[in-house]
């Protein structure tokens, strides 16, 4: 059997490599324009900052093998054409036409059984000026040397990077950071990462970009780059920016050119159409990785999921049936992770706005605690968000962000782990996490996250947003608003003096015999350090016949929010 891999970056190899362990007698050959193969393309940004010094540092195996040609025929047994581009695929003859990028010369191949792993493309931004010099996407190895290369040749003091997804947040901490430039972010929506996690957390990320220096711009459209031969302004709706370097970081989508030539079936937004075996239309032919479209294991509909760690997954399943296994792929709930200086963001599933924007009646609850016990050294807030379908109760997805990302993927990866079998709020309240004080406290952040979510769906309490909260508290017009703070004296004093009669202070271990003291003609919002305490001053509240408000997330979400505390 011969088998033709087009591809070669991270489904393709792993593909291969399964095939020919599960059947050595088969001829493998992968195919690649790219003189680099089989690199670890979600590393490029931290090569861009320095955290990885060398591009070889990509391409190695665990045990410091580079995974070049030769490493692959002489290991693996899989022969590799790189530097060849694949013109076209003849599926009634079965073979495929071949071009070499060195010398020109076409040839054809005969196959059996095809894999096409041609990944994305990425999105440009489709303005005058995209081609000038200094203007990069970030879509392969070879180009982050570029960009690399043209830093460290001095004279960039100032950069725009566009998109503030993953990758562009990814790429303007390195420039800020290392490199030392003068930053701009620009995004066109109203939001960072906007669709992957809610407009609260968005805007604390905001405020981290701020603090370390990055310049961010949102709502924003770029209309035109200028320069006489290189970049050196980005025109928007909104101004102009001087500018010595351009990263355009505005997403992908899959490469199906190829699938589309021959005639294979594609999806309505243009990827390659597959299969639970990941077969495309022919069923000879097999697709996985970033030129597909995957079932969102929340909707059911169809999600595009480029990453690095899917492709692999997948790629294993595709080598396992090309082998003439039978494994499937059931669909994706959608994680991720990603660092942004001093935090990491991650989530998996849904995020409120795409809730909202798949028709789904959802809302979301927000808890800060500490991600180890509170008496044990070194704890670190976790800001953490669940996104619960009304009145169901089912959990839909969990996003959040901490300075201890270990602790945060900890948490995210347990519900991620619980998605696909369509959680109940009640499932993560019990959800069984392992205990030591070093580690976690003893109800975990993520149960409390779920009693948070049961309790607000059971009607026991009514929410305040943090943006509604700091609206209200700076809105001068906001006469008939007053906020209970039931923190000890000591926490709140500060508030009270800067808020005068509008922030009062009960403690809530004294608030049942002073509750006399609360006004029952106020919009009365409950305020303390997380949200528990106030939830248990909300219930005492409600059994006086006094309605009130709890502010999610409490003061810690207020701090991380920016709002300028006392």
């Amino acid at each position: 059997m011969q088998v033709i891999v087009v591809g070669a970056v991270a489904l393709g190899p792993k593909a291969a490599v399964r095939l020919k362990r599960l059947q050595p007698e088969a001829r493998v050959i992968m195919i690649d324009r790219d003189e680099r193969i089989s690199y670890g393309g979600c590393g490029i940004p931290y090569f861009i900052s320095g955290d990885v010094s060398e591009p070889s540092q990509l391409m190695t195996t665990s045990f410091h093998m580079v995974r070049d040609a030769d490493f692959f025929r002489r290991a693996k047994g899989v022969e590799v054409l790189s530097r060849t581009e694949v013109l076209a695929v003849d599926r009634p003859a079965k073979r495929v036409r071949i071009r070499s990028l060195a010398t020109g010369e076409e040839s054809e191949l005969p196959y059996d059984k095809l894999l096409l792993a041609t990944g994305r493309k990425t999105r440009r931004l489709g303005v005058p000026g995209e081609d000038l010099a200094g203007v990069f996407t970030v879509s392969s190895l070879g180009e982050a040397i570029q960009i690399k290369e043209t830093m460290t040749g001095g004279g960039v003091e100032r950069a725009v990077v566009v998109g503030s997804g993953p990758i562009g947040l990814e790429i303007a901490e390195a420039m800020a950071d290392l490199w030392d430039i003068e930053t701009t972010l620009i995004e066109i929506a109203d939001q960072v990462l906007p669709g992957m996690i809610g407009p609260i957390l968005a805007h604390m990320v905001e405020e981290h970009l701020a603090e370390r220096g990055v310049t961010v711009r949102l709502a924003e459209r770029v209309e035109r780059l200028e320069g006489e031969g290189a970049v050196a302004r980005v025109v928007t709706d909104k101004g102009t920016l001087d500018t010595d370097l351009v990263i355009v970081a505005v997403g992908a989508q899959p490469n199906a050119d190829l699938a589309r030539a021959a005639g294979l079936a594609l999806t309505p937004h243009g990827a390659i159409q597959v299969n639970e075996r990941l077969q495309t239309s022919d069923p000879d032919i097999y697709a996985g990785g970033d030129c597909i479209e995957n079932v969102s294991l929340i909707t059911g509909g169809l999600v595009y999921t480029p990453m690095g760690s899917l492709a692999n997954r997948q790629g294993r399943i595709i080598g396992t049936n090309l082998a003439g296994g039978d494994e499937t792929f059931d669909g994706a709930v959608g994680s991720f992770i990603v660092k942004v200086f001093d935090l990491t963001v991650a989530g998996a599933g849904l995020s409120l706005p795409r809730a909202g924007a798949e028709g789904i009646e959802a809302m979301s609850v927000l808890v800060v605690q500490g991600d180890r016990a509170h008496f044990y050294p070194g704890m670190e807030l976790l800001y953490l968000e669940l996104i619960v379908e009304r009145p169901s109760g089912r959990v839909l997805g969990i996003q959040g962000l901490s300075p201890r990302g270990e602790a945060l993927a900890t948490r995210v990866n347990a519900v991620a782990a619980l998605l696909k079998h369509r959680p109940h709020v009640r499932d993560v309240s019990q959800l069984e996490l392992a205990y030591a004080p070093p580690y976690a406290m003893a109800m975990d952040v993520v149960n409390v996250l779920g009693n948070v979510a049961d309790n607000t769906l059971a009607g026991f309490q009514e929410v305040v947003e943090v943006d509604e909260f700091v609206r209200l508290l700076e809105s001068p017009d906001a006469g008939q608003c007053l906020f209970l703070d039931v923190r000890g004296p000591q926490n709140a004093e500060p508030f009270v003096a800067a808020y005068g009669d509008r922030w009062v202070n009960i403690p809530q271990e004294t608030l049942v015999e002073r509750m006399a003291e609360v006004p029952r003609d106020k919009d009365l919002i409950v305020v303390c350090n997380n949200g528990a305490r106030s939830y248990e001053a909300l219930l005492a509240l409600k059994q006086a016949g006094i309605g009130s408000r709890n502010l999610q997330g409490g003061v810690g979400a207020l701090k991380r929010w920016g709002l300028k505390t006392p």
